[in-house]
Formats: structure tokens, C-alpha cells, sequence
């Protein structure tokens, strides 16, 4: 069995996903695992606000609509099931498959991963002087006034692997990372062991390109002409071999495309530095090599990795305050001085700017010049304020914007009638040592306890002997001569972004060894802060994946505090790729087609 390729098949990308994912994966052809990722950052909050109203929730509703569909096909298939869909209860989801599959008269046997829910201990780990210090700006746990409603950290993949060894059909975890998801029935398939790190490492490569379903396969692709269709589009397989290669693919006749520029892609979204940490690898993401191995495959190997760091990364959620916000649609001429105007007349009817907490104002300029149609002559100018108390926020400052309707600027509308203040959480990421962590395994009535993976010159035994990996050359061509044309950047070059927490992660790659040159040379930290007003004053790090074509920016506080606290207008930065494409830039002629 541990000789052949495991096909590790996913069916979410996140709790939302396509209801039908988990029936087409099984149904459409041969995998051996079907796994789903549920869970962000924002999900946990989400959860936790679920579970006030029903308390026997706080998990991923739809995985048991998705196991109602599936499970006895894959019982009867022999397809392991590994979901994070436990989410803030994994217990009480297993429960319900449990009773999913009485009803269905199925004989499933159920696992649940636990001990990463740590909201209770995060006192007694300050006391021993832990500090918990936020991962951006350095604050300690402790300065925090408001009150933590959730608190999880980030397992690593041995409980996972430890239920199939002892014959679990399904296993739910809660806040596992995302790659755990696939390295756990790999380490289980093949037998490695916890010092495997160069195919553990493949593994945490091949779990971060499934994890987010079909966004490898084509979803959110910078050059979206080149996918056949978007229409039923398939979701990922990795084809995985015991040397830690494997190749990426979907299933046939389904929408979408595997390529190696849509794989690139997705190893570039939500990265920082080369060294992506995990708690039972680091991988280096310098070392990947990508490679088609035939229509809608992509082989990956060369994938080299290092101990894990001595620390497991925990992820808070604490009760910000309440928000709420008003949108002003300006038509026509003179906007800004309309903008203007409605600032100077709507802030003293509600207090002022000062009678807040948070504040902020933006406008959009979507309107043109000659418009022709109506809605080509609008802009608009969104009002947001934050504050601890409610009604502060609420009907009282919503209302006020409907009382100028009739005395205010030529053409006054609205996007929408006044609205109520709407809580809203703040995600705090921090580190803790991981012995700290207490990994379970609950299964047929025995609890399993799981030891965290021993980083390197940590623990009680001496450190084991280990050389740091060096990422192999890569060899590039001089960056092409003048003469340029003036083009926007994404005549030559993808990009995919995304968040964590209050940071911003923005990767860019090229298609030819000539463009990665002139990349290198062109793409500064301080060029993007030209291209990109809004990360003037901001910590932008610069990491270079020359085996991938491609460059990784790390903008930190882009997001303010986070994706449900961000009066951004794309709180996950996931339009930033898209937005820096479209900059016009002056481009090699030689480069350009």
C-alpha cells in the first residue's frame, strides 16, 4: 500500500464553497482521500457568534450536508475523510456525523482531533511570562481591554495521521493548519517519519496549493482568457509518490485548467518569506520546481525542507466594538466638491469625527467624463465609524444621512436605507512554544495524546545535526534594453494577494526567465510604494522565489486590524494583485508580444 501514488482530492476551499464539490470528487473518479478546508481567520469569529445562537453549533454546517451525499460512497470506495470543519467544536460535529450515519445506516468510524482550542489557558500562560505579543505591532496580550471570545492554535498533522493509523473513516479537526489536511494522510500512507522534512515539506507544498479548492485550477487566474471554461470547474488532486513528488491535477472533463502559471499562482498566495513555517516543517518555497506533466497536470518536486520553528502560531479573536456605514452615491459634476460638502454638513450632525472611536472616508471615483449611461456619472463616498458602544454607531448615526435627502447636493441618493451598528471581531495572531500545546486524538472512546514535533536545539534531547537548506541557482538572462512601451504590468505579469490578519501578501510572477529579469530589477520595495499610494509609511519586505519567476511582497498593516475590523473597501486584499496589474508601467518592447 505505502508504495503506490495517494490521490488526495479536496472539496472546500473555505465554509461556503460549492455545496456539490464533495459529490463531485467522489463520484467524478478514483481519489483516496477527500479533504475540506473550512476555516479562516474570519471563520472562527463567525463561528463563535453561530454558536451564541445554537451552542451545540460552532462548526461547518454544510460539511454534514456534503457527508449526507458522500459518505457511503466513500465507505464503501475505502476514501479517507479529513476536514478542519470541527471548527470551534470539533466534538460536537463528530457527534452529529456520528448520528448522520446511524440515520443512514452506515457503519462509519469517527475521529475528532482537539487541543487547540486554548481560550482558558491564556491566563496562566501569561502569568508564567508568556506575553502573547501580537504578531504585527509588538503589543502584548496583556494591554488588551476587551474581551478574547476565541482562542486556537494552529495544530500540525500527527493527530490526523495518528486516527487513520488506527482506522478512522472520517476525522474532524478543529484549527489545524491548512496544509496539515494533506500531510497528515500522507505521513500516514507512506509511514514517514517526524524527521522526514524534505517529504513533509513536499507535502505542506502540495496541502497549500489544495487547501484553497479550485482557485489552482484556474479560480481567480490573472490570465483568465487562457482557461477553457469556468463553468462546472474541477477542484484539485495531488497525486502524491512516497519521495514526496507529486503531481497536481482534476479530475477529467471538468472546468478550469492546471497549468504551471495557475499553480504559481496559488503557492504565491498568503506567503511571507521563502521559509514557510509549519508546526511540524518548514518548507522552503525556494526550492519548488514546477514542471507540466501532460493536459491539466503539473508535476512538483525538488521541494526541500528544515525543522520546524520552536513555536506554534495561536490565533485570538477579540470583541472590537461595533461598526456601521453609509454610502453616498455623487453624480455627475463637481464631486469633489460634493464630497466636500457632505463631510462639512454630516459629521456636526452626528458629533463630529472626535464623538467616535474609528472613523474613516473614502471616495471612489468611478464616474467618467460624458458619461454614457446614468450610472457611468457616479461616484461614491462611504462614511464608517467604529466605536465600543452601539447605539453610539447605530440608528442615531444612519438616520442622519437620510435627513439631508432633500437639503443637500443636486441629485442626492443613497446605496442603501439607514442601517443598525453590527458587531465586529479583531483577530490577534501570536506564538506560543509548541510543548505548550496539548494535541489529542479522541476516538472509540479513547483520548490519544499527540507530542508536538521537537524543533531543532529545542526540548529535552540534544539537538539533531542539520545543515540549513541553500535554494539551488537559478541562471537568468540579462534584463532586456530599451526601448520601452508604455503598457499596464499585467501585459507580462500575474499576481495573486491576500491577507493575514492586518497584513497584506502580494506575489508576482513572470512567464519568460527575460521578464523575471527585468522583474528583479524593476519591482522595488520603493517602486511599489510609487505604483501603490497606500503603502506609503507602511513595512513592505521584499522575498525573492527566482525558481518560480516571481517576487513576494509582504505589506504589513494594510489591512488595519484585519479582515472583519478593515474599513477597507477589499478587507482581504485579495483586488491588490489586480489593482498593481493594472499600472501602467514602462515595459521592455522586446518583452511584449
Amino acid at each position: 500500500m505505502a508504495g503506490r501514488v495517494l490521490r488526495i482530492a479536496n472539496c472546500s476551499g473555505f465554509y461556503g464553497d460549492r455545496l456539490s464539490a464533495a459529490r463531485e470528487m467522489v463520484e467524478g473518479g478514483p481519489i483516496d482521500v477527500l479533504t475540506g478546508d473550512y476555516l479562516a481567520e474570519l471563520t472562527m469569529a463567525i463561528l463563535y457568534r453561530n454558536r451564541l445562537k445554537r451552542p451545540e453549533t460552532g462548526y461547518a454546517t454544510t460539511f454534514l450536508t456534503q457527508m449526507e451525499q458522500v459518505l457511503g460512497s466513500c465507505l464503501e470506495k475505502r476514501i479517507r475523510v479529513v476536514s478542519n470543519a470541527g471548527g470551534l467544536n470539533p466534538a460536537g460535529l463528530a457527534n452529529a456525523v456520528a448520528q448522520l450515519a446511524e440515520k443512514l445506516g452506515l457503519g462509519a468510524r469517527i475521529a475528532y482531533v482537539g487541543g487547540d482550542d486554548v481560550l482558558d489557558r491564556l491566563e496562566a500562560w501569561q502569568q508564567q511570562g508568556h506575553s502573547l505579543e501580537h504578531l504585527d505591532h509588538g503589543r502584548p496580550l496583556r494591554e488588551l481591554k476587551a474581551p478574547v471570545v476565541t482562542a486556537n492554535a494552529y495544530l500540525g498533522s500527527w493527530g490526523i495521521a495518528e486516527a487513520l493509523r488506527r482506522g478512522a473513516d472520517v476525522v474532524i479537526a478543529g484549527r489545524v493548519t491548512d496544509a496539515s489536511l494533506v500531510v497528515g494522510p500522507a505521513a500516514w500512507h507512506f509511514g514517514w517519519g517526524r524527521e522526514d522534512w524534505d517529504r513533509l515539506a513536499a507535502v505542506v507544498v502540495a496541502g497549500h496549493i489544495l487547501e484553497c479548492g479550485a482557485q489552482c485550477c484556474g479560480g481567480n487566474y490573472s490570465f483568465f482568457q487562457e482557461v477553457p471554461r469556468f463553468t462546472d470547474i474541477g477542484f484539485p488532486i495531488a497525486e502524491m509518490a512516497a519521495d514526496g513528488s507529486f503531481v497536481v491535477t482534476k479530475h477529467p472533463g471538468t472546468g478550469g485548467l492546471v497549468s504551471v502559471g495557475t499553480v504559481t499562482a496559488q503557492l504565491l498566495y498568503e506567503i511571507d518569506s521563502p521559509r514557510y513555517l509549519n508546526p511540524d516543517v518548514t518548507a522552503r518555497f525556494d526550492t519548488i520546481r514546477l514542471e507540466p506533466a501532460g493536459p491539466d497536470r503539473v508535476r512538483v518536486s525538488g521541494v526541500r525542507g528544515e525543522p520546524p520553528p520552536p513555536t506554534t502560531k495561536l490565533g485570538l479573536n477579540y470583541l472590537g466594538g461595533y461598526r456601521n456605514s453609509v454610502t453616498f452615491v455623487l453624480a455627475g459634476l463637481d464631486i469633489p466638491e460634493k464630497a466636500k460638502l457632505i463631510e462639512e454638513t454630516f459629521w456636526p450632525m452626528v458629533g463630529g469625527r472626535a464623538a467616535f472611536a474609528e472613523t474613516a472616508v473614502s471616495l471612489v471615483r468611478s464616474d467618467r467624463e460624458d458619461p454614457e449611461s446614468n450610472e457611468e456619472a457616479f461616484a461614491y463616498l462611504k462614511i464608517t465609524v467604529k466605536d465600543p458602544e452601539p447605539a453610539r454607531v447605530g440608528r442615531a448615526f444612519s438616520s442622519k444621512a437620510i435627513e439631508l435627502a432633500l437639503a443637500h447636493y443636486p441629485g442626492f441618493t443613497m446605496t442603501a436605507p439607514p442601517g443598525e451598528e453590527s458587531p465586529y471581531a479583531v483577530y490577534w495572531p501570536t506564538l506560543v512554544p509548541s510543548p505548550l500545546i496539548d494535541q489529542v486524538v479522541h476516538f472509540e472512546g479513547e483520548t490519544i495524546p499527540i507530542a508536538p514535533t521537537r524543533a531543532s536545539g529545542t526540548g529535552t534531547r540534544p539537538p539533531e545535526v542539520w545543515t540549513p537548506v541553500e535554494a539551488p541557482p537559478v541562471s537568468l538572462p540579462a534584463p532586456p534594453a530599451a526601448p520601452t512601451v508604455r503598457a499596464p504590468l499585467g501585459r507580462l505579469f500575474g499576481a495573486r494577494s491576500g491577507d493575514k490578519g492586518g497584513t497584506a501578501n502580494l506575489g508576482v510572477w513572470a512567464r519568460s526567465p527575460e521578464a523575471y529579469a527585468w522583474l528583479l530589477d524593476a519591482l522595488t520595495v520603493e517602486r511599489l510604494r510609487e505604483l501603490l499610494p497606500e503603502c506609503r509609511g507602511l513595512v513592505v519586505e521584499r522575498y525573492l522565489l527566482p525558481n518560480l519567476w516571481a517576487v513576494n511582497f509582504v505589506i504589513k498593516g494594510l489591512l488595519g486590524e484585519g479582515v472583519s475590523s478593515s474599513t477597507r473597501s477589499d478587507p482581504q486584499a485579495k483586488t491588490l494583485g489586480e489593482y498593481l496589474r493594472a499600472k501602467q508601467v514602462d515595459l521592455p518592447a522586446a518583452l511584449l508580444p
